[in-house]
């Protein structure tokens, strides 16, 4: 049965774990605001929907998630999708969008597919998070340099021909602040590792803005900063808005998965403990049905908040839930200093941000390996960058299963072992001290890998063999461990050949799934019990009967 994390850790709970717990959410509150105001903006919709996003979602995920440690809000990972939805569609799509995503990941928590994101390549994985890298940083360009832009187009290359154009109107003071903002986070943790270089840069280029009056943009100059939360409102619904925007909630819901279960596992790793992966998407489900009608954005685990919660003491869903009600309090009774944060020092956090999502070690790891995991990133980043993450993801699968097609079917081979009638004798197997006596009449074809339909060409020789002076054909399938409609066929067609002729066959060495599969699909019955035989040798005892009787 499916229980939340929190009601878990409640039964041996105790002061001093709530003493840890007050510590860590009330630092990682402080820390996530920066964040949550950064991501917002990048997104392309606002400081207070990234707020919004980080208080509701926070809670929920804390509450009813499968984690220890979780510390939920917006991330990076969503900015490329959101900013295409809102383009495209508005806060409204974007809602409807985000519900529709909620839906998907609770269906996954309950019929426990959690386990089935792990499958997806790890290739496609670090493609699109480059591409999502480079498309953050794209997007902060402008507020880095200080430029005069105007609205932006959606897509990379038109974002690039704006910044092209408009470089003249750079702002110096902008660029210097961006610059010396950046140095500083990358530096900073030689000093102090606990509180994040973000948060450092934020508070201190506000105060220096405001003392100096710097001729720079802040937030308040460009959005309107609430002090509470927004009255919950529904998104409308119809058919039509469903069917075109489920590609894009099917994005965002595996984006979802992917980003909280890979923070929850390094989590794992950190206190020592355990997720559970179904619980977890249940509750990144409720999160992400939840926070549209707040006003919200795509929600998901956040390695980097999950990080500093760990390391700051945080051991229970508590400290989440706290993290929750700190940056409410601070939304209420600080709301309005948000509006003098300089967007410079917001462009270095998301230019950092891009940085470390980036995966250079990774991506150079991949470069040296297999030229088909080589395509497959290449191919997502590239569809990522200039196309669309839904489509990117979509291609990059396909690509990846493609080539692991390919791979099976080079490892899949049939060999032949026998001796006839007219003095021919071929010969071989892979145990060069097995030595078969293999009678007059009798052919061996052993399938070494998967018969499945990329592979059953190459058992189709058995099929033209079938016409050489040969009484009973022994299918010896010890190394075969799947089969599959495909390889059904072609085993069918060569039953068909084979009677014609008068010749038996007899399989050898069944595994268990092959064998399933035999008897689903009446060729166990069409063969014959008898001629199902454990190994070779009882086989071959069979073709002597045969040949005999």
């Amino acid at each position: 049965m499916l229980q939340p994390e929190l009601l878990k850790s409640l039964k041996e709970y105790n002061g001093k774990k709530f003493v840890t717990d007050i510590s860590a959410g009330i630092i990682v509150g402080i820390v996530a605001l920066p964040l949550a105001i950064a991501f917002g903006i990048a997104s392309g919709v606002g400081p207070s929907e990234g707020i919004f996003t980080a208080i509701v979602a926070g809670f929920i995920i804390s509450a009813l998630g499968g984690s220890k440690v979780q510390i939920g809000g917006p991330t990076g990972a969503f900015v490329v999708i959101v900013y295409g939805v809102i383009q495209k569609y508005g806060m409204a799509g974007l809602a409807t969008a985000t519900i529709m995503a909620g839906v998907i990941l609770i269906l996954l928590g309950v019929l426990k597919l959690g386990s089935l994101v792990k499958f997806i390549p790890y290739t496609i994985i670090t493609g699109f998070t480059a591409g999502i890298a480079v498309t953050i940083f794209t997007t902060q360009i402008g507020d880095f340099f200080g430029l005069t832009t105007g609205k932006m187009p959606g897509d990379f290359l038109g974002k690039v021909m704006v910044y092209a154009h408009s470089f003249g109107t750079i702002n110096w003071c902008a660029f210097v602040m961006a610059t010396i903002c950046l140095v500083l986070i990358f530096v900073w943790p030689r000093f102090n590792k606990k509180i994040p270089g973000s948060l450092v840069v934020i508070v201190l280029a506000t105060i220096i803005c405001t003392i100096f009056n710097l001729p720079v943009d802040t937030i308040g100059d460009r959005y309107q900063i609430p002090t509470m939360l927004p009255k919950p409102q529904l998104p409308a619904f119809s058919v039509a808005i469903i069917t075109e925007l489920f590609p894009t909630a099917a994005s965002i819901a595996i984006l979802a998965a992917i980003e909280s279960l890979l923070s929850a596992v390094v989590a794992d790793g950190m206190i020592g403990a355990k997720h559970d992966s179904d619980q977890e998407l249940i509750a990144q489900g409720i999160a992400n049905m939840v926070t549209p009608i707040f006003g919200g954005i795509p929600a998901t685990g956040a390695i980097a908040r999950t990080a500093t919660n760990v390391k700051n003491g945080g051991r229970t869903p508590v400290a989440g839930i706290i993290h929750a009600v700190v940056l409410l309090l601070i939304l209420l009774a600080l709301g309005r200093l948000v509006a003098y944060i300089p967007m410079p020092a917001l462009a270095a956090i998301l230019v950092s941000v891009a940085w470390n999502m980036a995966g250079f070690g990774e991506i150079k790891a991949l470069l040296k390996g297999q030229k088909s995991d080589i395509t497959v990133l290449a191919t997502t980043f590239v569809l990522t960058v200039f196309i669309d993450l839904t489509v990117a993801i979509g291609v990059g699968l396909l690509l990846a299963a493609f080539f692991f097609i390919q791979k099976m079917a080079l490892l899949s081979s049939v060999y032949e072992y026998g001796s006839f009638d007219d003095g021919v004798k071929q010969n071989y197997t892979d145990m060069p001290e097995e030595h078969l006596a293999v009678p007059d009449g009798v052919l061996i074809y052993e399938v070494e890998g998967p018969l499945f339909f990329a592979t059953v060409r190459k058992f189709e020789v058995a099929v033209e063999r079938s016409g050489a002076d040969f009484r009973a054909l022994i299918i010896r399938m010890r190394n075969a461990s799947y089969l599959d409609a495909g390889g059904i066929k072609v085993l069918r067609q060569l039953y068909n050949a084979c009677s014609r002729k008068n010749i038996s066959i007899v399989l050898s060495g069944v595994h268990q799934q092959p064998l399933k599969l035999l008897k689903k699909s009446g060729m166990f019955e069409l063969l014959g019990t008898d001629n199902i035989c454990a190994d070779i040798q009882t086989a071959l005892e069979r073709t002597k009967k045969i040949i005999t009787g």
